[in-house]
């Protein structure tokens, strides 16, 4: 199974894509990344299309499942895989059952993990991301399977 396991995250990870945009006049807002430029950075580095990882002041612990790319945009954080300092906005090969650490945020707010074929979820209004002062969706937790 292709998965990444939190293993703890901050209070403020989300998944989080390009929002619902057009639903205005409905009352919901379009929600979405914070920081689009980054979230297109993302996809760019990995050449695809799909949601990632919002992390908002601090990131987390996580674990591949499988041998997976990812790539880390946004603002910078202390990002480690299995012990070792690795770029900020560069996509790396994560090995099956590596740890990937995400620290805090050492300039601006919201920093975006991405990963190879991006995360599932139940697609709501044409989007996947949480928007959690409209009440979709939820932070993710540790245990999570993403």
């Amino acid at each position: 199974m292709r998965a990444l396991e939190v293993l703890s995250c901050g209070p403020a990870v989300t998944v989080q894509d390009y929002g619902r945009p057009g639903w205005l006049g409905q009352g919901l807002s379009r929600g979405g990344a914070a920081d689009t430029l980054a979230l297109a950075e993302g996809r760019a580095l990995l050449g695809q299309e799909g949601p990632c990882l919002e992390m908002a002041g601090f990131g987390g612990r996580f674990s591949a499942a499988v041998p997976m790319r990812i790539a880390f945009t946004g603002a910078p954080m202390d990002a480690r895989i299995d012990g070792t300092g690795v770029a900020w906005n560069a996509s790396h090969l994560v090995p099956a059952g590596a740890v990937i650490e995400v620290g805090g945020v050492q300039a601006g707010v919201y920093g975006y993990l991405h990963v190879g074929g991006g995360f599932g979820g139940t697609e709501l209004l044409g989007s996947v991301s949480a928007h959690l002062m409209a009440g979709i969706g939820r932070a993710v937790q540790a245990g999570d399977m993403l």
